[in-house]
């Protein structure tokens, strides 16, 4: 719905440039019509425009009966108005000469100072669209900073992540880092929303996280992701606005090849099985982050084996829609990882980058993390 503060300008230049309709028909009609009958119809005219303007920035659909039904009324309405003030004010037709004068100075009155509202009009917008332009283009900066390409080897595991970002800007977040013992945490997190908001509250996000983990190489492996959800659940709602939140996959990759994984109301972790070539999908049913003062969040071991693939994909790639609005899905993307799961990394996701692209428009940010088990 288009605020009423935007559409002030709009609707007297609309109102003026449609009353010129009422003192047009005078003219057509020869200039006998009083004064007061001339601008009572040019108001009658550029009131229905302003009502138009009206319900199609801020009514449903089905308001638009509102105008139509009115403007089916105008002649009916105009009419009676000239009656009522005819009878009223015992007005009496003017001189044809003067009349027409009258009517057609008003008409290039009205012409010209709804022209002035029009040309406000447009600056105020141009405004705002350079504003949010430059909005973007600093979020999008911030993304680019924030979240690049990662790429970590360890012993165990070869880890890749990549976050595509939309015409929006989302808040999409992909990281790896080496913990002090030698393991390593990948996570994958989508901050609900878009534009700026989205994107300093991911770059928030990713320094949390970073300082949360800063003595996790010195704690229990199975109790990293649990504690580390807690500790971002509990400071994100300080920093945000109130129906934002944040979705999270993270990876805890051991040195000794063990790994730990913990969700928060993200898309499924898909678990490729290299030994019996069968692919697998896990869920937990968690809130997400910084929406509410929950606690006992969980993390799960999972078995793994070396050739073993795991991937996370963020909803702009599973949501991705058709011209006939269906979804790209969970099972195109186990598809793609069927047929290419011994493909370099950097390649598959790509590969999926493409598949979803060329499946429908891109609507958000679309970003995904690999782990290959070696």
């Amino acid at each position: 719905m288009v605020p009423l503060s935007h559409l002030r300008q709009l609707l007297v230049a609309v109102f003026l440039l449609f009353s010129t309709f009422g003192f047009y028909a005078d003219i057509m009609a020869g200039g006998r019509l009083s004064y007061p009958v001339l601008f009572a119809n040019g108001v009658i005219s550029g009131a229905i425009s302003m009502i138009w303007i009206f319900a199609l920035a801020r009514l449903p659909l089905i308001g638009l009966a509102i105008p139509i039904a009115i403007s089916a009324l105008n002649p009916l309405l105009t009419m009676g108005t000239d009656r009522l003030l005819e009878r009223a004010f015992h007005l009496a037709p003017v001189d044809p000469v003067a009349g027409i004068r009258v009517a057609a100075s008003a008409t290039m009155i009205a012409l010209a100072i709804s022209y002035v509202f029009f040309v406000s009009f447009i600056r105020r917008q141009g405004r705002e669209s350079f504003k949010l332009r430059n909005e973007l283009e600093l979020a999008h900066g911030i993304q680019k900073t924030l979240v690049p390409p990662v790429s970590l080897h360890t012993a165990r595991f070869e880890v890749y992540g990549i976050s595509c970002p939309s015409e929006k800007v989302g808040g999409d977040l992909v990281d790896a880092l080496c913990l002090s013992n030698g393991d390593a945490v990948a996570y994958l997190a989508d901050i609900a929303g878009h534009g700026l908001q989205a994107g300093i509250l991911m770059g928030m996000l990713k320094t949390a996280v970073r300082t949360a983990l800063l003595d996790a190489g010195e704690r229990d492996a199975s109790q990293t992701l649990p504690v580390l959800l807690e500790r971002i659940n509990d400071v994100l709602p300080v920093v945000k606005e109130a129906h934002m939140y944040a979705t999270f996959t993270g990876l805890r990759l051991g040195v000794d090849g063990g790994v730990y994984y913990a969700l928060a109301a993200s898309p499924p972790l898909l678990h490729w099985h290299t030994k019996e070539s069968t692919l697998s999908h896990l869920e937990e049913e968690q809130f997400p982050l910084g929406l509410l003062p929950v606690s006992g969040f969980a993390g799960q071991k999972l078995e793994t084996a070396p050739g073993d693939l795991l991937v996370v994909a963020t909803d702009g790639i599973l949501e991705v829609c058709d011209k006939s609005e269906q979804e790209f899905g969970l099972e195109r993307l186990k598809a793609i990882i069927e047929a290419d799961a011994k493909a370099p990394l950097a390649e598959l996701a790509k590969k999926i980058l493409t598949a979803a692209n060329g499946f429908g428009k891109q609507a958000d940010d679309q970003t995904i993390l690999l782990v290959r088990c070696l």
